[in-house]
């Protein structure tokens, strides 16, 4: 995983090696009901030994999308739904957290 994908909006860590001038990444998702939205790719974060991606739909919203995220190539990752409300609840907070301290 580039070191670029690991960083957060406010800035960049010291020890971020990614130049923090590059244009963002963006994706786009689709629905169930094959609605698409393009996201740009906010940060990947670790928690509780797993890893996570926030997004921001392009689609005129405050909203941030999280989901597990999973590399399976170096040049292509997973996201992964998450279904428990609890564990949802313990990402969100730690995301709040990790936005609040840049």
């Amino acid at each position: 995983m580039e070191d670029k994908e690991k960083c957060m909006p406010g800035g960049c860590s010291d020890e971020c090696n990614c130049g923090d001038g590059d244009d963002a990444d963006f994706l786009t998702l689709e629905f169930d009901d094959g609605q698409e939205v393009e996201c740009e790719i906010m940060g990947v974060f670790d928690f509780e030994g797993k890893e996570y991606i926030a997004l921001i739909p392009e689609d005129g919203t405050d909203d941030v999308y999280i989901y597990g995220y999973k590399e399976t190539s170096e040049e292509e990752f997973e996201l992964i739904d998450i279904e428990d409300d609890e564990e949802f609840k313990r990402v969100v907070e730690e995301f709040e957290k990790l936005t609040v301290e840049e």
